[in-house]
């Protein structure tokens, strides 16, 4: 690309669309036709750029926000102007992303949890249980692992699909990483039954809590 401006980087993108790959992404809420390997391949070649990461998810559009967030440099994002991303990101795809790929690295990460775990939009609310979740895997400490139980028994059954899905990963994180309140998760999904008939392929974990945590209880010990 001789020169890297918006329209030649959605000229690009729209080169990448196949019909095929939007099927498939639509089918999980996410309205794009890349094959995401070939989106990959883009950004390594983009390179970091921050103020191109900028201008492409100005246009709303699902690819160019994925590109986007890979070429971003995660640590340059102010609090606010990460808030107002999470609060636009409304394809599943480019919420898990910006997420795992830029809110994790970000300094105003913990600040922005607290802000997201209880916000009424569900969605925001989702991105604030995926950062706890992080976190009760990676540092626990400080947490009140009992009052995040106590929130899920509570209100997981009723949730919205995508934050009822970052709810019961926090409860499956719990009881695989903390052995006192293992019990206690397996019992909440059990009596939930969230997630219980969700149709896993062969060779992969069922998303079902108790059998989630058995299974990666099970692998750390084979280890």
């Amino acid at each position: 690309m001789a020169e890297t401006t918006v329209a030649g980087v959605m000229a690009e993108l729209a080169e990448l669309e196949d019909p095929k790959a939007r099927e498939v992404n639509e089918k999980h809420g996410d309205d794009h036709g890349v094959n995401l390997g070939k989106l990959r391949a883009l950004a390594k070649r983009l390179k970091t750029q921050q103020e191109l990461a900028r201008r492409l998810w100005a246009t709303d559009d699902t690819a160019a926000r994925l590109l986007a967030i890979l070429i971003s440099r995660p640590k340059a994002f102010e609090r606010d102007e990460l808030d107002g991303m999470v609060r636009e990101a409304r394809a599943p795809k480019v919420q898990d992303w910006l997420v795992n790929y830029v809110v994790k690295k970000n300094p105003h990460s913990e600040e922005l949890r607290l802000a997201w775990f209880a916000d009424p939009d569900p969605v925001v609310a989702s991105a604030g249980w995926a950062l706890t979740t992080e976190r009760v895997a990676k540092q626990p400490e400080g947490l009140d692992l009992a009052g995040l139980l106590d929130v899920i028994e509570a209100e997981m059954s009723d949730a919205p699909d995508r934050l009822q899905w970052a709810m019961n990963h926090c409860l499956a994180q719990i009881g695989i990483e903390h052995v006192e309140h293992r019990a206690r998760a397996i019992g909440i999904g059990e009596r939930l039954e969230v997630l219980k008939d969700y149709p896993t392929s062969p060779g992969c974990t069922s998303p079902f809590a108790p059998i989630w945590i058995t299974e990666m209880v099970r692998r750390q010990h084979d280890a």
